[in-house]
């Protein structure tokens, strides 16, 4: 793994990693990787999932799951994986993990500092 990218979004967090494997993998042994049951649950365990099978899928270049945290409040979240070739014949795996759970859409995002009076909306 070379560089990770991180990119701060309102919902979530974009993750961004060019690999390189000690092998050189390519992207059709990553794309395996990530949508075969027995290797991906080597490292995203069922449990997590919401449904075991995926939301959306372009093969060979991007599949998305939907996630299920296993603690109250229970939020749902997609994560996507897209796969590219890079220069070398390895492998550039895009991660984005968004947390999309329905309770949050009507919900006003701001600061938890952001030193305003608290408001209450009329009825």
């Amino acid at each position: 793994m070379n560089e990770a990218k991180t990119k701060e979004q309102d919902s979530g967090v974009e993750l961004e990693f060019d690999l390189e494997f000690d092998l050189g993998d390519p992207p059709q042994k990553v794309w395996r990787a990530v949508t075969i049951p027995e290797l991906r649950e080597r490292w995203l365990p069922k449990e997590a999932l919401a449904d075991p099978d995926a939301i959306t899928v372009t093969p060979g270049q991007e599949v998305r799951y939907k996630l299920r945290d296993d603690s109250p409040p229970f939020l749902e979240s997609t994560v996507t994986f897209t796969i590219t070739p890079n220069a070398t014949g390895g492998t550039c795996l895009r991660i984005v993990h968004e947390l999309t759970d329905a309770r949050f859409d009507g919900m006003a995002r701001a600061p938890a500092n952001s030193n305003s009076p608290p408001l209450m909306l009329a009825a």
